[in-house]
């Protein structure tokens, strides 16, 4: 990725040297460079705020019985993980925090549920080493595919370049994560059945 953008910056320069707008090019990069600085301090903001509900849904128990709540799908979708472990409640919480539009949050909660699916795998030995077990999978698409209520990063987005009703995107959201997600439960189910 390094390289990608260190490429596109190069190509940039170069193009602007060869028709003679550098000039233009070290305004673009300054201006771009100020823009990026104000939508992370929004994002800052946001984040912290949600971040901060999510503190008081732990405290509060609204997020153990949400985890409660999501075990019954999760033990349909995950099926060979036994039910007490760890994983499992690292998988919900990811899901929780990516309904809630909370993609940030839900990283850390996706890489620990990672690390505990790798740790089942090297018990179990179902599969080689390093290669990505059937839960892993699974649940790599459910992460991509990302149901989300409430889109948060494009609200705040919109609302960061002055739209005027930044929340609109919130009904056609729901709709292209639900079928997103539909369609990667789908397509996880036939893999399984496929795969015996």
């Amino acid at each position: 990725m390094n390289v990608l953008w260190a490429g596109m910056m190069l190509v940039a320069v170069a193009y602007g040297a060869f028709h003679g707008t550098i000039p233009e090019v070290t305004q673009a990069a300054l201006d771009s460079s100020k823009e990026a600085v104000t939508l992370c301090v929004t994002m800052l903001g946001i984040l912290s705020f949600w971040m901060g509900l999510m503190q008081i849904g732990t405290a509060s128990g609204l997020v153990s019985r949400l985890t409660k709540a999501a075990r019954p799908a999760l033990r349909w979708l995950f099926p060979d993980i036994p039910e007490d472990h760890p994983a499992m409640e690292h998988i919900a919480l990811n899901c929780i925090a990516n309904v809630l539009g909370l993609g940030w949050a839900a990283t850390g909660e996706g890489l620990k549920a990672m690390e505990q699916l790798k740790r089942l795998e090297a018990e179990r030995r179902t599969v080689p080493a390093g290669t990505a077990s059937r839960e892993m999978c699974t649940f790599l698409v459910l992460n991509i595919s990302s149901l989300q209520l409430i889109p948060v990063n494009v609200i705040a987005y919109r609302s960061q370049y002055g739209s005027v009703n930044p929340a609109v995107i919130v009904g056609p959201a729901i709709a292209a994560t639900a079928l997103s997600t539909a369609v990667g439960v789908v397509f996880c189910r036939l893999m399984r059945r496929m795969s015996g």
